[in-house]
């Protein structure tokens, strides 16, 4: 059963969260010394700024297909040599500033549903309220957690080469034209694998977007001090609905 509404809501969302991500990456290179016209650039909210049209597709696809709001923004390229703190602990704070913001964005939002929550009650416009500030919460948590698997664009690659020793660094910096790629079998091909091999539905490489997302609601839930689960539930294989 595929909830419109709420795939919208995460496309939205994500569309409202990635200029966020982004702006943080570039306030902080700023912050830091780079004042490149790149980066510059970047220290803006304007979504055509920061948009990666692979990473918004993907969250599109995922959002109608699997009720999960997953993909990325254009990566900020600070140039390390202008870092006040040196080159790889700027490159590192950088790259660690945009999970870090999604992250405190939607832990914000949960704690802000702590207020709407008790009111609540069987007042449609305020569960609809209700229903948007969780998908956006779980938008933003999702978004700093996905980010932190190290292959390129994303900004876990970026922390994993800056903490490599030299030799290894510029080994694994050869895998970022695949990174791409093994992100989408990750996040699509070994999903639809499962449909024909329900075996494999047990794996947890097969399931990572539903254990990103279950993370996600987990720590908003914490946050909120309710189970969020009661405006975005599950129905089958690693799907979420609305109660």
């Amino acid at each position: 059963m595929l909830d419109v509404i709420l795939s919208l809501m995460i496309i939205v969302s994500f569309l409202a969260a990635i200029p966020l991500h982004e702006w943080a990456h570039a306030q902080m290179a700023y912050q830091l010394g780079d004042r490149t016209a790149g980066t510059t650039e970047r220290r803006t909210l304007r979504l055509g700024s920061h948009v990666d049209p692979i990473g918004t597709l993907m969250c599109v696809i995922m959002a109608f297909q699997s009720s999960v709001g997953l993909g990325w923004g254009r990566p900020l390229k600070p140039d390390p040599w202008k870092m006040k703190v040196g080159a790889n602990t700027g490159v590192l704070l950088v790259a660690c500033a945009g999970p870090l913001f999604s992250l405190l964005v939607g832990l914000a939002v949960a704690a802000l549903t702590r207020v709407i929550i008790p009111i609540t009650g069987d007042n449609i416009a305020l569960n609809f309220v209700m229903k948007f500030l969780t998908v956006f919460a779980s938008v933003n948590i999702s978004l700093a957690i996905f980010n932190l698997i190290p292959l390129y664009p994303l900004d876990g690659y970026q922390v994993l080469y800056t903490l490599l020793p030299s030799r290894q660094a510029v080994q694994f910096a050869r895998s970022a034209a695949y990174g791409p790629f093994i992100i989408l079998i990750i996040f699509f091909f070994l999903p639809f694998l499962v449909q024909f091999t329900p075996a494999l539905s047990s794996f947890p490489l097969f399931r990572l977007a539903y254990y990103i997302q279950l993370l996600a609601l987990t720590l908003a839930s914490l946050v909120a001090g309710a189970p969020l689960e009661q405006y975005y539930g599950y129905y089958g294989y690693g799907q979420f609905i609305f109660r």
